[in-house]
């Protein structure tokens, strides 16, 4: 099949799991079900992003965020998003100043904590083609 950007780092265990066969299904149906004025937002972005999602297994905030992330990158092959289990990735972890979960990354200059509205995220999103 096509490569969607999609990527999870980690074993995808405890509330991870879900975010994992939520992402599957999604992309094996090739439907984010995102609503029509979000995608038109996502399909306007012209420029590379790559999004890091922090997670770990025990956060239940974590896969709305690292699925909100996938559908994103389902929508815009612009867009590359990578799912990382921390506590397996303690060196990304201290690099990217990871304190809480989850902690968004955007094009390496946006950074957030928490499983933030859609709304919010495709701001940063479009934020992050402007430079930060």
């Amino acid at each position: 099949g096509e490569d969607t950007g999609i990527r999870f780092y980690g074993i995808p265990s405890g509330y991870e799991f879900t975010s994992l066969i939520e992402t599957i299904i999604m992309v094996s149906r090739n439907d984010s079900g995102l609503n029509e004025k979000i995608k038109e937002k996502i399909k306007n972005i012209d420029k590379e992003i790559n999004i890091k999602v922090f997670v770990t297994p025990s956060c239940p905030y974590c896969p709305r965020m690292a699925v909100l992330a996938n559908k994103v990158a389902l929508e815009n092959k612009n867009i590359k998003t990578n799912v990382i289990e921390v506590i397996e990735f303690p060196e990304l972890g201290e690099k990217y100043n990871v304190f809480g979960v989850p902690k968004t990354v955007i094009n390496e200059n946006i950074e957030f904590e928490g499983a933030v509205p859609e709304g919010y995220f495709i701001e940063n999103l479009e934020k992050a083609t402007k430079g930060g």
